[in-house]
């Protein structure tokens, strides 16, 4: 979904400071790029059950100066979420669900067998 994606680390299970993951982001020449650190919260609800302003407050208290965070969901965001984030200027970006899918077909996995079968081969220690 974001290929300029450098070094990730997944955080621990538990007291993991709000954040699943931290990382870098590429940005400039090939030959001289400038590394930007990002913060990644994921949820993975329910199609039923919406991500709320409580699990985005919480990601966006966790950013540093000249960080951004990414908030990924397999369910949705509530419309305030949205607003706000986008309104209040909040250098976050929201994934969900239908981000989610549009990006696996655009790497063309359509079935679930498919998705399994790259998931097995590309982390192979899950």
């Amino acid at each position: 979904m974001a290929p300029s994606t450098g070094a990730v680390d997944v955080t621990r299970p538990s007291r993991d400071g709000g954040r699943d993951a931290v990382g870098s982001y590429l940005l400039g020449p090939v030959a001289k790029p400038i590394s930007i650190d990002f913060a990644l919260e994921a949820k993975c609800y329910s199609p039923a059950h919406s991500v709320g302003v409580r699990e985005t407050s919480r990601l966006i208290s966790r950013i540093r100066h000249r960080n951004f965070g990414v908030l990924v969901t397999t369910s949705y965001f509530q419309k305030q979420v949205q607003e706000e984030v986008h309104e209040d200027g909040h250098p976050i970006a929201l994934v969900c669900s239908r981000d989610i899918i549009s990006a696996l077909r655009q790497h063309g996995r359509t079935t679930v067998e498919s998705v399994r079968q790259w998931l097995t081969q590309s982390f192979p220690s899950l």
